[in-house]
């Protein structure tokens, strides 16, 4: 018979060679009789190892043991044991919660003092992060009658994606709605979760549904850093209906989300905050953290406010420097906006990249250069690469200005050298320069509407495989002058002014212009129009303001003068009768 070991699971001691399909039965089968087993020893704690009890066996009839020892029986005598866990043995955790002063500490003392401590970690924007909707201010989907609102009351949550600049207020959104539902809430970062995590978070969705019945809400953060293929990971418990994923992302979601995944969720915009909605956030923080300072008075939340750049969460942290520094005797609110430091929203790889060089090539074109220097400058201030402005402006240079002023393109390219060899902070002077010029030259887009034209043609069936003219081929062997390859070609050179009769497009595009006979189009915006007619109305009236002053004085000098000729006739018809001489007839 073998011996017998204590099964680690039920302290039942067990065949040796069947303590794995004893575990498998669920500690029900291959047990030894209680007669034959060892009494139970009490073990000081989970990690104590359990030792090894040898089974009783008959003695020999010499007297003399087998070659096992003799299993002690259940009667023995058991020596009394101290308190203290034997050498080798892991002091329990229950142990160490005693103090010194010999009264047992509360279980939850070490936890309660745990949450404190990381509450006390936290930064302001996540201590005051609302926990219902009421509490978000500032975007209209939450808001009273807002799309967001009426589907989290109807309990009818879609699969979403959040779309919006940091600290508008996606992730809180996203928990609320989770709350709502009374969904089981899973939170994930693409930064940080691994695919194989994701699917195990599906999965127990699954499980979760099937067994009783709860939803689960995946809340997916900055998803925009989702390869395709991990993103094709969501594509079926999405469509299943398994999760409800509510993602996230500062990204456009129309480059940086795979459109089948798009095709699944509704996009949601979110707003940059306003300042009055950052206003009122910052009071209400204020209020929170019992600060009466008179430094953080309204007008210094509202530059708070105007610093955070619609970034509630920018705007918070602000806040909370600016309530350390008012605790600092001598501080004045002039020191507190000199300690603050402007960061200018700005990501290279991001939507801030093309939406800005967007604007300058914009207003290049609209001859604004006032908005063309505001621009580069943001663009510089924020780290751009010069040369990423430059090559944007030799494309406006022939785009834009063109035939209506050839110098600009030797001028642009000549700006894209300096940038390379001279570099920041100097070449920013021959950007200005650059800018300035194309901003108030001239515009023609001949050219590129041309370009435009002939990439049209080749769309259309059949034009971009139509044979050269046989004149127009080039001849360089004797076998395809005899073929017929440039017979009958005319050299313009040779010829008065240049001039020939020939025809150089192919046969089925003989007629076809693609280049327009005027330098823009011909559109006519009426906002344009009804501010020019108002301009020339009040241009009118401004002329005839004073010519009808002159006429009204000229009037009244008139009247004037009649008035005083009537006067003096009638001072001559009432004269003094005693005045007169007397007349003797």
């Amino acid at each position: 018979m073998s011996g017998g070991v204590s099964c680690p699971v039920c302290n039942i001691v067990v065949q040796e060679n069947f303590i794995n399909e004893h575990l498998d039965s669920g500690c029900k089968s291959h047990i030894y009789e209680q007669i034959d087993a060892p009494p139970k020893t009490q073990t000081h704690s989970f990690f104590t190892p359990a030792s090894r009890k040898p089974l009783a066996v008959p003695h020999s009839q010499h007297g003399n043991p087998a070659s096992s020892p003799a299993a002690p029986t259940p009667t023995a005598h058991r020596p009394n044991r101290s308190n203290t866990p034997p050498t080798g043995t892991k002091r329990s955790l229950e142990s160490s919660d005693v103090p010194s002063g010999g009264e047992p500490q509360s279980p939850s003392a070490g936890k309660r003092k745990r949450s404190k401590a990381i509450v006390d970690a936290q930064p302001l924007a996540e201590r005051l992060r609302p926990m219902k909707l009421d509490d978000v201010f500032g975007q209209e989907l939450i808001g009273p009658g807002g799309t967001l609102r009426g589907l989290m009351e109807e309990n009818r949550i879609p699969s979403m994606i959040l779309w919006g600049k940091s600290g508008t207020g996606k992730t809180t959104i996203a928990r609320i709605l989770a709350h709502a539902s009374g969904a089981r809430f899973q939170e994930i970062n693409s930064t940080s979760t691994k695919l194989e995590e994701v699917r195990k978070i599906f999965d127990h969705a699954l499980k979760e549904l099937q067994l009783t019945g709860r939803k689960t809400i995946v809340f997916c953060d900055e998803i925009h850093r989702f390869s395709k293929t991990q993103q094709d990971a969501f594509l079926a418990p999405v469509e299943s209906g398994t999760i409800t994923l509510i993602a996230a992302t500062t990204e456009n979601p129309s480059f940086k989300v795979i459109s089948a995944l798009l095709s699944r969720c509704r996009t949601f915009t979110l707003n940059d905050l306003s300042e009055s909605s950052l206003l009122l956030i910052l009071q209400r923080a204020l209020a929170s953290e019992n600060c009466t300072s008179p430094l953080l008075d309204t007008p210094m939340l509202s530059y708070l406010a105007s610093f955070a750049d619609g970034d509630a969460r920018t705007a918070l942290n602000l806040l909370e420097l600016a309530i350390s520094l008012s605790k600092v005797p001598g501080t004045t609110q002039s020191s507190i906006k000199a300690s603050l430091t402007k960061t200018l929203v700005y990501d290279r790889a991001g939507d801030q990249h093309y939406e800005n060089i967007s604007a300058l090539h914009k207003s290049l074109r609209g001859s604004d250069p006032d908005a063309a220097l505001y621009y580069l400058t943001r663009m510089l201030k924020s780290g751009e690469d010069p040369r990423f402005i430059a090559r944007r402006l030799v494309v406006v240079a022939s785009e834009d200005v063109g035939l209506a002023d050839n110098s600009m393109l030797s001028l642009t390219t000549a700006t894209y050298s300096a940038c390379e060899k001279i570099g920041l902070p100097e070449c920013s002077i021959n950007l200005a320069h650059a800018v300035v010029a194309l901003a108030l030259a001239p515009k023609s887009t001949r050219a590129y509407r041309g370009l435009r034209a002939a990439e049209a043609a080749l769309g259309e069936p059949g034009v971009a495989a139509l044979p050269i003219p046989l004149h127009l081929r080039n001849a360089p062997t004797k076998l395809m002058k005899e073929v017929g390859y440039a017979k009958g070609y005319k050299y313009n050179p040779d010829y008065r002014d240049g001039k020939v009769k020939q025809e150089y497009l192919p046969e089925g595009l003989k007629g076809r212009r693609f280049l327009g006979d005027t330098d823009l189009g011909s559109m006519v915006d009426e906002e344009l129009e009804e501010e020019e007619r108002g301009e020339s109305r009040e241009g009118n009236l401004e002329e005839e303001l004073p010519e009808r002053g002159k006429q009204e004085g000229w009037e009244e000098v008139d009247q004037k003068v009649e008035g005083e000729e009537d006067m003096d006739v009638e001072d001559a018809g009432d004269g003094d009768d005693s005045l007169q001489p007397e007349l003797d007839f």
